[in-house]
């Protein structure tokens, strides 16, 4: 990800250029970035992630949100569009903006060559310090590997890479939910 420019932006200068814009951008440490088109195995991934969980969630109290969906992390200031963010309880959305969203459960970031160094530092530091977050799931769009990230009893968090050989589901603690494998990668090969 390159900044958009080299000067730092308020949380309001940065809300009154994404209202403006086709396009979605986000805000980390005051620098503004576009976000970046992603390949068709991570659009699928994704869409298979949501789908998953949207079932899975279905007779329960939690929403199921999109990439188009903008979460904030009022602590850090920064303001992206995770791939998967689920809500469990009534959302909250921030003050200065009703379509950012500041009380995800649950968010999953699929991860790409591009964004997945930064994704799994950088962005998912931003992701433990919201009080609300209590699971992080990452997603390797290329072979069957996830990782999760999940807070535990005193804030503590804990991480567990997970393939098919290692765990026979995907379990999401945070919301009790079990994905399936085939679940999440389903007609991957028929993009090559």
């Amino acid at each position: 990800m390159e900044p958009a420019r080299k000067t730092r932006f308020t949380e309001d200068e940065y809300l009154a250029i994404e209202r403006a814009s086709e396009q979605k951008h986000e805000l980390i440490d005051g620098e503004i970035y576009a976000m970046a088109g992603g390949t068709p195995r991570h659009a699928l991934v994704s869409v298979n992630v949501a789908a998953a969980l949207s079932n899975a969630l279905r007779d329960r109290p939690c929403i199921v949100l999109s990439s188009d969906q903008r979460v904030a992390v009022r602590s850090t200031g920064m303001y992206t569009y995770p791939d998967v963010t689920v809500v469990c309880g009534p959302a909250r959305f921030h003050e200065k903006d009703a379509n950012t969203l500041v009380n995800p459960t649950l968010i999953v970031e699929v991860l790409s060559s591009g964004t997945e160094t930064h994704d799994r530092g950088a962005k998912l530091a931003h992701y433990r310090r919201l009080d609300s977050v209590k699971e992080v799931l990452l997603v390797v769009p290329e072979e069957r590997r996830v990782e999760t990230h999940r807070r535990i009893d005193g804030g503590q968090w804990i991480s567990s890479p997970l393939d098919p050989t290692s765990a026979p589901r995907i379990e999401l603690a945070s919301i009790d939910v079990a994905l399936a494998w085939d679940d999440v990668y389903a007609k991957v090969d028929l993009l090559g």
